[in-house]
């Protein structure tokens, strides 16, 4: 059973079109389920007719030509009810409908199971027989799990098949094909996409038109000869230790880079209009296929050795391809499988206009590291034909998180107006810089900024930062191939220090683990989230931690501005022993002559234990810190950047409102300094709610820091609490994201946030 589930599966993923993966899924299941009629019908988007999409068994004519309405017929009533229906007899049932000429006259059994996709049904399957009997359990069961693993499969089809469909090289403008996304950083832009992908990594090839022929037909070549020689000089090389059934692996290899069949295939693709390495990817993923279908557990395996061989071919191939940066003579709108900060930093900020990622979510780094930069971004959309979208014209909207391709004029004008939007709203900004950020009744709130990177302290001064709330030092740890020496570490902290000097400069130990790896330094575990990270490495790693916190002191020398803060704090025993560390490594620099005063020591509050002791943490140390990305995220038990729960990460989610403000009554006695240095402080509703609740800082992303600023002094604080009262009331996290949103646009300040068009454009 498992195993014809995968076989099936593996076909239709392979299939090119929408209509050959479904032609697949009723001749297969006709077949596996020895059923007389098979049959699938999917959701019309627009007027939520099922259509009869592909059969087997019925009059094959009439697939694609009749449809059933949304309340007609057995197949809607599987689609209401989102649930399988088997019926003994089905032309007696109350919701029996006949579609005419379909030939269904003479069937009387019948099954149908939803196709539901991130709980959207996108159809039905249906299997049918002429005798009056029911399908049994584990029919019933087989077809379940098959349509839940299919519903993917056919998402990602139907929304490829819009692009697959029409002729490449005529571009189909004013279509407005819409994809929906996760917003990542708001914003608008319109641009033209490039695709970007990691390397030698064959499954991220995007699709990519070309009319040079003849030369990327020799650029395969040439790489294909390449491989020839490296798989030779390897056999070569190690020969002498191999047996000789071993040496014939290389053998192996060879022929097939000699095989007619595989290099005629991306030679008749190239010359059909596609580039050498999507060439390549669709005939090696075509052959893989088939390997994966056979039997023959030898054969079966032959498909990673073709896999190896296609990424060295693409190696070459890459090789001699401009680099990123290179690809870029305009600013444009970077598309990937999913975005990462390293592949940002290869590309020209002044060439980035927008950003999608099919993968990851609102609070991945990638957008974290947008919203720093101020790039309208969108995460997790995962129905986009990325592949097909290289020099394509693009709308990204980073408010409502969707994605627009071969945008109309129409839609374009009504975007063009909210960028113009935004730059007034700029403009406005510009004009609070150097004024306080203080609420019309004379409350002080100070605002900070987020850095990691030594660009960040121009950009922050320029903005109106009063200081640095939290300085990951893990970047320039990621951006080196080993552990950076004191000395070196000195250096970049000093940087910091100086730039804000006099202002305070909160400096955060090495936070790696979860989705943070060193490269030099893997953590491999199955769930990092709960595991080696944080402070719980550092304390683990003397001769990092103590390097860290003596380079931390020693970059402060004169300045007195350091505050060092630790990370993922769940237990008091952990502050207790750091404290005495930072202690003997004040101690220790002291004793080298340098003139250092003790920093303020303060923990950050982001796991749940900590919100429940953290009046005895505030007793140990000077200053508290909540990290509200990560304290949401293990308050709701949701992995931030897996995009199919990324809808029910949500700081304004009423346990974490109420672990926020629980937090402030804990030490609201006991005179420590009271920060969020999370995405939430740098969310203008969000600082509101966090004011209200009695933090005194907001650390937040240079970017956000205008907006946040631009609302608090348009607000008083008696209004901000009186906000805050209504929504700690209510159950639902839509409930109190619709209650601000009301309520700040009846203080007129909503419209310091974005543009009031972004509200009405579809």
């Amino acid at each position: 059973m498992l195993s014809l589930l995968r076989r099936i599966t593996q076909e239709v993923t392979a299939a090119q079109s929408l209509s050959a993966a479904l032609d697949i899924i009723v001749r297969r299941v006709r077949r596996a389920m020895r059923a007389e009629v098979c049959s699938i019908y999917l959701v019309d988007k627009n007027t939520k007719e099922y259509i009869l999409m592909a059969t087997r068994g019925l009059n094959a004519d009439v697939a694609g030509n009749v449809s059933l309405k949304a309340n007609e017929g057995l197949v809607s009533l599987v689609g209401r009810r989102a649930e399988p229906v088997n019926l003994e007899d089905a032309h007696v049932h109350p919701s029996f409908h006949y579609l005419k000429g379909s030939g269904e006259e003479r069937y009387r059994s019948f099954l149908g199971v939803p196709i539901i996709h991130h709980r959207q049904v996108l159809g039905v399957l249906v299997v049918q027989h002429e005798d009056k009997r029911r399908f049994d359990e584990g029919e019933e069961a087989f077809l379940i799990t098959l349509s839940a693993q299919l519903a993917g499969v056919i998402a990602h089809a139907e929304a490829t098949g819009a692009i697959t469909s029409i002729n490449p090289n005529v571009i189909p403008s004013g279509s407005d094909f819409r994809y929906k996304g996760i917003p990542g950083s708001s914003g608008v832009a319109i641009g033209r996409g490039v695709v970007v992908f990691p390397p030698a990594d064959l499954d991220v090839i995007p699709d990519r038109i070309t009319t040079d022929f003849d030369e990327e037909i020799q650029d395969f070549y040439q790489a294909l000869d390449a491989v020839r020689q490296d798989i030779r000089r390897a056999s070569n090389r190690i020969s002498q230790h191999l047996s000789k059934d071993e040496k014939a692996l290389f053998d192996v290899y060879l022929k097939i880079l000699d095989d007619n069949s595989i290099a005629g295939e991306v030679v008749r693709k190239i010359k059909e209009g596609q580039w050498a390495q999507g060439a390549l990817r669709q005939v090696i993923q075509a052959h893989i296929q088939q390997f994966n279908r056979m039997d023959d557990p030898y054969l079966r395996e032959r498909a990673s050795d073709l896999r190896d061989l296609g990424r060295r071919i693409l190696s070459h191939l890459q090789e001699k391809a401009p680099n990123v940066a290179e690809r870029f003579s305009e600013p444009s709108i970077i598309i990937g499988e999913e975005l990462t900060a390293s592949m940002l930093g290869e590309i020209p900020i002044d060439k980035i206009k927008g950003l999608v990622s099919v993968m990851g979510s609102g609070n991945s780094h990638v957008a974290i590291l947008a919203r720093a930069m101020g790039i309208p971004t969108v995460m997790g959309a995962l129905d986009l034909p990325y592949a097909q979208l290289d020099k394509v014209d693009l709308i990204v909207d980073g408010y409502l998180g969707k994605v627009f391709t071969y945008p109309s004029e129409a839609l374009i004008e009504n975007y063009q107006q909210i960028v113009d939007e935004e730059r007034l709203l700029e403009e406005e900004y510009e004009t609070l810089k150097d004024l306080p950020c203080e609420t019309l009744d004379g409350h002080r709130l100070s605002l900070y900024v987020n850095t990691g990177l030594s660009a960040d302290i121009a950009r922050s001064l320029d903005r109106g930062a009063e200081g640095i709330g939290l300085y990951r030092t893990e970047v320039p740890f990621m951006v080196r191939d080993r552990f950076p020496t004191e000395a070196e570490q000195v250096i970049i902290y000093r940087q910091q220090l100086e730039g804000f000097a006099p202002s305070p400069v909160t400096v955060r130990t090495l936070d790696i683990g979860g989705d943070k790896a060193l490269p030099y330094f893997p953590i491999n575990e199955a769930n990092p989230f709960l595991g080696w990270r944080g402070i719980r490495v550092t304390l683990d790693h003397l001769e990092i931690f103590m390097a860290q916190i003596r380079a931390m002191i020693k970059a402060s020398a004169g300045l007195y501005n350091l505050k060092i803060m630790l990370p993922m704090i769940s237990n008091v025993a952990e502050v207790e022993e750091a404290l005495a560390l930072i202690r003997r490594g004040y101690a220790e620099v002291k004793e080298e002559g340098y003139d250092v005063k003790m920093p303020q020591v303060g923990v950050m509050i982001e796991i749940p234990a900590a919100v429940y002791q953290v009046k005895e943490l505030a007793e140990l140390v000077d200053f508290v810190s909540v990290g509200s990305n990560d304290l949401t995220q293990y308050l709701l038990a949701v992995d931030r950047n897996n995009p199919r729960v990324a809808d029910l990460y949500n700081s304004f989610h009423p346990s974490v409102l109420r672990a926020l403000l629980s937090i402030v009554d804990q030490v609201r006695d006991e005179g420590v300094g009271l920060s969020v240095c999370g995405e939430m402080a740098g969310d203008p509703m969000g600082a509101i709610l966090l004011m209200a609740m009695g933090y005194d800082v907001l650390s937040m992303s240079s970017t956000s820091l205008p907006k946040v600023k631009a609302v608090i002094r348009n607000i008083s604080m008696e209004q901000s609490q009186v906000m805050l009262n209504e929504v700690m009331k209510l159950s639902h996290a839509e409930a109190v994201t619709q209650t601000m949103t009301r309520l700040m646009r009846e203080a007129n300040i909503e419209r310091l946030i974005r543009p009031s068009k972004t509200t009405n454009v579809e």
